[in-house]
This record gives structure tokens, sequence and C-alpha cells, in this order.
């Protein structure tokens, strides 16, 4: 049994990353639909060693579809979405457009995976540090209820877009050549430099995507109880998110036994050598599935609490990889 699947916006970094993932984790494509504006139809993309057209994407797009993934902004899935549930096409929207809808699943197939077969035909994905943070966090859950997380996160360029990641890679070109460059994707340079996460202000004194960190955790773990601060911060990384982690919980957890759990867990790869002082970097995750967890140690100043070293792929895992989990998780 195969599906007719669309992509929404496949010609982005996400989109892209969703044709690849489609093909490897050989999802049952009878027919793939690349969707995007105007300025990109005609162009052509490769899956399973053929070129598909790109065609523009419009209310007709998902006649006769079983699955959209869209990853095309808000305002573009908040448009689209009737005329998925008219064609009787699943959504799964990659951007943050029904991410709180009471009656639109949140999922992390990781953590969630029974949410999936709720849907009213859209399944949200999470932000992407959400995700990574919930994915290395949630067996821990399930063994000693967390109380609160603190968490500092050190952001790549894939989460602004293909452009922001050709933006970090000229302007360290530019910087490195002793040349001028005024950036126009990201508000600062980029290059050899980091600076708070730029999506809006709230008047709370946290950006949009601290709170997302916040409510998406109670959503997706249904759990109101669990404190989340968060501090995110853009560092100039091409495509891997990174967290600094400060896990409270409301008993003791030892150490060995968080090791055992995350070695045990989907979608974790425990990765690090302490005799060397090395633990996960971007460079290890990049264009890697499994979110990859390392430096795992008690806090001294607080009782009960772990601190862990997490990161993730942001257009994989942080993204494209999960939307298609989700897909599998709904309809396989």
């Amino acid at each position: 049994m195969g599906f007719i699947v669309a992509i929404a916006g496949a010609t982005g970094a996400v989109g892209v990353e969703m044709i690849q993932v489609l093909e490897r984790r050989q999802f049952p494509v009878d027919e793939l639909r690349l969707l995007a504006s105007p300025r990109s139809a005609g162009t052509t993309l490769t899956y399973n060693g053929q070129e598909i057209e790109v065609t523009v994407l419009d209310e007709n797009s998902f006649d006769g579809c079983d699955l959209a993934l869209f990853s095309a902004g808000s305002s573009i899935s908040k448009k689209y979405l009737e005329a998925c549930r008219k064609a009787g096409c699943l959504m799964v929207d990659n951007s943050s457009a029904f991410r709180m809808d009471a009656d639109t699943p949140l999922v992390v197939p990781e953590v969630n995976p029974e949410a999936a077969k709720q849907h009213n035909g859209v399944i949200a994905n999470p932000n992407c540090t959400t995700i990574i943070m919930l994915t290395a966090l949630a067996p821990l859950h399930r063994e000693v209820p967390i109380k609160r997380v603190v968490a500092a996160t050190y952001q790549a360029a894939s989460g602004a877009g293909h452009a922001a990641m050709v933006e970090l890679e000229e302007g360290t070109r530019a910087y490195l050549d002793g040349k001028e460059f005024t950036p126009e994707v990201l508000p600062y340079p980029y290059a050899f430099n980091l600076f708070a996460h730029n999506s809006p202000m709230e008047e709370n004194g946290y950006c949009e995507e601290e709170m997302k960190m916040v409510n998406e955790t109670a959503k997706i773990m249904n759990d109101t109880t669990i404190g989340v601060h968060a501090t995110c911060v853009r560092v100039p990384v091409l495509r891997t998110h990174a967290e600094a982690l400060n896990v409270e919980f409301t008993d003791e957890l030892s150490v060995e036994r968080a090791y055992e759990l995350l070695k045990n867990a989907p979608g974790i790869e425990v990765l690090e050598d302490r005799d060397a002082n090395r633990w996960p970097m971007p460079l290890d995750a990049a264009g890697k599935d499994p979110v990859y967890v390392g430096r795992i140690r008690k806090d001294p100043s607080q009782k009960n609490t772990l601190d862990l070293w997490v990161l993730g792929d942001q257009l994989l895992k942080g993204a494209a990889l999960n939307a298609v989990q989700c897909a599998e998780a709904a309809l396989l």
C-alpha cells in the first residue's frame, strides 16, 4: 500500500530534507508532489533517482492526496488547511500555526506517538529545540518525574532557513577576507559572533522561541507541573542545535541510571570519551538522525538535579525527520 504525498515548501532547507527522509526511511510513496511558490516552479528535485518538477502550490494541489508535509511558514499552513481537510489529506505542519490549538496533537513520536492517531486532519510538528530536549528527557521523566528544567540553547543558522545558512557562510568568508558585510537575513553579524535568539520579544522579557519551549513541553508531556526556564542563543553553526539542560527531578535519579535509560531509549545516542574530555559536537550530529547526549553529571548545588549536554540536527530530528515520523505514527 502506498500513499500520494505532497511537500509544501519543497525547495526550502527543511523541504529538501523531507524528500531525503522519505526516501531513506522507505516511506510508501506512490506519487510525490513537490509544491512551492511561483518563483521555484519548474525547477526539479530528485527522489529515488527520479527528477520531479516543482509545481505551484494552490487550492487544488491536494486533490487525491493522502499526506501533505508542510514547511512553508505559518501563513501558508493556515491558508491551505481547509483545502487539505476537504481533500481528506492529512497535514503534518512544521510551522507554529497550530501547535497550541487544543484539538491539534503536538507530537514527538518517541514521547507521545499515540497522540498522532488523534488528529483532526492536522498534526503539529513541535519547535526544534523542544523536540531535541524532550527526546532526551522523556525516558528520564518516565523513571522519575521531572520538576524543573533550566535550558540554555545554542542554535544553528538552519533554524532561520537556508538563506541564513548562506549568510553565515558568506559573512564568515567576508570576515576572513577583511571585507565589509551587511547581514540581511539575521539582525546582527553572525560570523565569529553570537546573540540572543532573534524571535520577537514578549512582554515578560522572554523571546518567542523561549516561550515555545515552555508551552510546548507542557502540551507534549501532558504535564503542566514541569517548570521550564529557557535562554535561547544563536551561534555560528550551520545546522545543529545544542542544549545545556539542568534538570531537577522529584526524587533522586543517579547518573548511572540516567545513562542506562538513555542508552536504551529510541532516537538517542550517547557519545562521549571522558578521558579525552570529548562530548557530542555539532559536527557529530550534522546530517544524522539521533539526538546525541553526553556529559551527564550531578549538580552539586541542587538536590535531585542532573546536568545533560544534548544536541541534534535541526533540519532532521528538529524538523523533517520528526515530521515524517509523525506521518508514520498516524498512517502506518
